[in-house]
């Protein structure tokens, strides 16, 4: 699947939102390394819906919601014309691509007005924002540090994770107290952590992610490399 230049922003959508079946899901990650465009259009989509993907529990819905609407697309035509539309099995695609459509669609609106909903309604501005780079001093992750209530997460890159690791988040108050964790990012997902009890953050203050082993360093010290590293700025 080679991707035209006015699909990239609806792959990705697709793409975050889960809508992709496995081989179209297998086609876009082979195309990832290579497709500077479907990077991008990736980590925007991911950050247009954050606010969903770290302020609710993943759901999986039921076959039997999928099943009652995959009927009610398919009967539509047939209730507008009074009978069935019978159609050629060319059409098949053309009818899955609307069906994906319309699915990705109304997920879009479900997500821009839970995120709407939660932008409202959080009042608390965070104490310290640091934008976190890779050794090729390119973004890969932005951290929002609300002082002793919590910090999130966000992933601007794919990270490669391989089995039996995590990554960790940590930062560094003072020397005094070492580096501290704020937690693990399971799944290689944006989050919402709960942070411990901590000096209030201030401008220059080390945040980085560094691979460890699954379920975290087992000394309390980052132990694995860093792969990301920046320094927290007060906003203005």
């Amino acid at each position: 699947m080679t991707l035209m230049t006015q699909d990239i922003a609806r792959i990705a959508d697709e793409y975050v939102l889960g809508l992709l079946d496995d081989d179209e899901m297998s086609r876009v990650e082979q195309q990832l390394d290579e497709n500077t465009a479907l990077r991008s259009a990736i980590a925007a989509s991911r950050e247009r819906f954050l606010p969903l993907d770290i302020s609710i529990e993943e759901e999986v819905p039921s076959a039997s919601l999928w099943t009652r609407i995959n009927a009610e697309l398919e009967s539509t035509p047939s209730r507008a014309q009074g009978k069935r539309d019978p159609r050629p099995a060319s059409n098949d695609n053309h009818l899955s691509f609307w069906k994906r459509t319309a699915a990705a669609s109304l997920a879009a609106s479900l997500l821009f007005a839970v995120g709407l909903g939660w932008s409202l309604t959080r009042q608390v501005d965070p104490v310290v924002v640091a934008i976190l780079l890779n050794d090729a001093g390119q973004p890969q992750a932005v951290v929002e540090d609300f002082s002793d209530r919590e910090a999130t997460i966000r992933l601007l890159a794919d990270f490669a994770v391989p089995e039996g690791k995590t990554l960790q988040v940590w930062t560094l108050p003072n020397r005094d107290m070492g580096p501290i964790s704020l937690g693990l990012l399971d799944n290689r997902r944006s989050a919402r952590l709960a942070t411990p009890a901590l000096p209030a953050p201030k401008n220059d203050q080390l945040y980085e992610i560094t691979l460890e082993q699954a379920g975290g360093s087992p000394t309390g010290r980052p132990t694995g490399p860093i792969l990301v590293k920046g320094f927290g700025r007060i906003p203005l």
